[in-house]
């Protein structure tokens, strides 16, 4: 079945998190991935892990997790015998993304200005953590730093606590959907125009305009106002947002619904003295630890169902494991799996887009580092003899299984 982005090649130079989902989304799509690697190791996410563990025993599951639908080619990118052939890999191509430090890429002869010289019509995507220029430029920029950075770690947490990060990482995460965002709406103005385009997308700005609500809110209720340092759930929300245990030692969350309702699904009528959306806000943590009181009483799922009986919105407060087993997550098929050659059978997290005419699909592994070399240069008409040499001189890493 054809896919959306069939014909459009991505020479994809990204590493870690940011880049790297960016171009599976896209490949995810149909696109013809080319993942260049560093010669020798590959992508630094091949050497981290979580849980001190691997998959397979020898696989990171970062790299796993982020990486499929792609062929590898690993060069060393200091070679001028790579820098050629590259640009001449560029020449037929539509879109580079990369996410190195600013002036990285451009250093080793691999900028925007190097590539639009052979291909005026390229697309060239550039990752980062604070942009291209600013007082921060030589900083590091990893997610959990971002999020400390933009608000979102203080804005964390439940009662006077210290800031807490997310458990994941949402910032290289939504740098990852700008990016999409920003290449497919240049391929739509290239198709117009035959013009391509820099884009610069970066982990900050992904990450404030995320947080726009909370920046509504903080930045146009006065200056004396100061965010409070108290909150369940959600420093700006009233009661009941929030997380609650049940007799059973699960939890569940609780959102926007009409106190009175709660209360009486409860049968906890002395709670009516709080129900009034000013005694909510100012006293919501002693109004959390009320409610908590009362949902100790009821083991979850019969909590839940009387809950969602009365039109409550709440939900499970589930694990990995328990989120993977939900009937909705089975019902979605968002659990998928694939074949890796070393690491065996690898169970993912499926594509999030359904398209009626074109569905995204997992076609590949997450490859192995610079597995494709030889076939990749094979379609740019590079020899036998010379791929032998690169691999030979040290200019090219070909991992087998």
């Amino acid at each position: 079945m054809d896919k959306a982005l069939d014909g459009i090649t991505i020479l994809d130079f990204s590493h870690l998190l940011q880049g790297p989902f960016a171009t599976q989304l896209l490949g995810d799509m149909g696109a013809n991935v080319i993942k260049i690697e560093r010669a020798g190791p590959g992508d630094l996410f091949r050497s981290m892990t979580f849980f001190a563990k691997w998959v397979g025993g020898s696989e990171s599951p970062n790299f796993l997790a982020w990486n499929r639908n792609k062929r590898s080619i690993a060069l060393n990118l200091k070679s001028p015998e790579v820098r050629g052939i590259i640009m001449d890999m560029a020449r037929t191509a539509d879109v580079v993304v990369q996410n190195f430090r600013p002036g990285v890429m451009a250093k080793l002869g691999y900028g925007y200005e190097d590539f639009r010289a052979v291909n005026p019509a390229i697309i060239y995507c550039s990752g980062s953590g604070y942009g291209e220029e600013g007082p921060y430029l030589d900083r590091p920029g990893q997610d959990m730093l971002i999020q400390g950075l933009a608000g979102l770690a203080m804005n964390t947490g439940r009662g006077d606590g210290p800031p807490v990060p997310a458990g994941a990482g949402l910032a290289d995460q939504i740098g990852a959907m700008n990016m999409v965002y920003g290449i497919l709406s240049a391929l739509v103005y290239r198709a117009r125009t035959g013009r391509g385009q820099k884009i610069e997308v970066n982990l900050l700005a992904g990450l404030l305009a995320h947080l726009n609500q909370e920046y509504v809110a903080v930045l146009n209720l006065g200056e004396d106002f100061v965010r409070p340092n108290s909150g369940i759930g959600h420093p700006g929300i009233q009661a009941p947002f929030g997380i609650y245990q049940a007799r059973d030692g699960l939890y569940l969350s609780i959102a926007m619904s009409p106190f009175k309702v709660l209360y009486g699904v409860l049968d906890a009528p002395h709670l009516a003295a709080f129900d009034d959306l000013g005694t909510l806000y100012d006293r919501r943590d002693e109004v959390w630890a009320l409610v908590n009181a009362e949902t100790l009483r009821f083991d979850r799922a019969d909590l839940l169902a009387r809950l969602l009986a009365a039109d409550v919105w709440c939900a499970e407060v589930n694990d990995i494991r328990a989120a993977a087993n939900d009937p909705q997550v089975r019902h979605m098929g968002m659990i998928a799996s694939y074949d890796h050659p070393k690491a065996g059978r690898v169970a993912t997290v499926g594509p999030a887009v359904r398209m009626s005419e074109t569905p995204p699909a997992i076609s590949r592994p997450a490859p192995m580092v610079g597995e494709h070399g030889p076939e990749i240069l094979a379609e740019y008409g590079v020899s036998a003899e010379r791929i032998a040499a690169l691999e030979a001189a040290g200019d090219m890493t070909v991992e087998r299984a």
